[in-house]
């Protein structure tokens, strides 16, 4: 993984810079069940006329059940993994960035799987990967492969909130739920507190997703937000 995007070169707004050499050498370095199954026997029935009608209503067939059992018990362990603290509840990276487009781009490229919303006071990565500590993982990549840029991840486990200041790979100060409410995207808050439900957010604020770029794509997206000039660029 590259150590950073930002050796040389103008800095701008948001603390980032790098140049074309730092760029495709941080790039070059990023070209890197449940199954359950049921036998069932089958039986002899004898069904009498009221017995038909009876298996004509909404009643659930047994083709229906081992679906519906699935997701039963994967609901069930999310909850019981968040009620322990093994997995998150939610997780997302707070950047000053000012464009959630070219925060995907920088997810997709550090590997991470997030929806990325715009707002004024800065692009917000809510990230997937919830188990473990897989939200500070990625708050190390992010924070390594775009060297200079700060970023907060705020996680909600067994609904204890943390904030955490990461800069360049490492985790720093920690922040108080309201400081970071405070100056923060407005739907961070209810988004943490499982106030709104993410598909709500999304539906109300310009979004991008990670996962619909490819590493070609997302370099295209970082060119597009990127002045280069003689030896040095700048994000925009």
């Amino acid at each position: 993984m590259a150590d950073d995007l930002s050796d040389s070169g103008a800095e701008n707004g948001d603390g980032l810079h790098f140049n074309d050499a730092d760029l495709d050498a941080a790039m070059a370095d990023f070209e890197r069940e449940f199954d359950q199954t049921q036998q069932s026997e089958g039986q002899e029935a004898d069904f009498s006329q009221g017995e038909a009608s009876f298996a004509n209503d909404d009643t659930e067939t047994p083709a229906e059940q081992p679906d519906n059992q699935q997701s039963f018990e994967a609901s069930f362990d999310d909850e019981l993994q968040g009620l322990l603290g093994n997995k998150a509840k939610a997780a997302a990276i707070i950047t000053r960035l000012t464009s959630a487009e070219l925060l995907a781009a920088f997810c997709q490229l550090s590997d991470i799987s997030a929806v990325c919303l715009d707002d004024p006071q800065g692009a917000v990565a809510v990230l997937r990967n919830l188990d473990g500590d897989s939200p500070e993982a990625a708050a190390k990549d992010l924070t390594t492969v775009v060297s200079g840029m700060p970023a907060i991840l705020t996680v909600n486990r067994a609904d204890k909130l943390e904030a955490t200041l990461f800069l360049q790979g490492q985790a720093g100060d920690q922040f108080a739920p309201p400081i970071l409410f405070a100056s923060a995207a407005p739907f961070v808050e209810d988004l943490m507190l499982g106030i709104t439900p993410l598909e709500d957010i999304l539906a109300d604020r310009k979004s991008f997703d990670s996962a619909d770029l490819d590493h070609q794509q997302a370099l295209a997206v970082l060119a597009k937000h990127t002045r280069f000039g003689r030896g040095n660029s700048s994000i925009s």
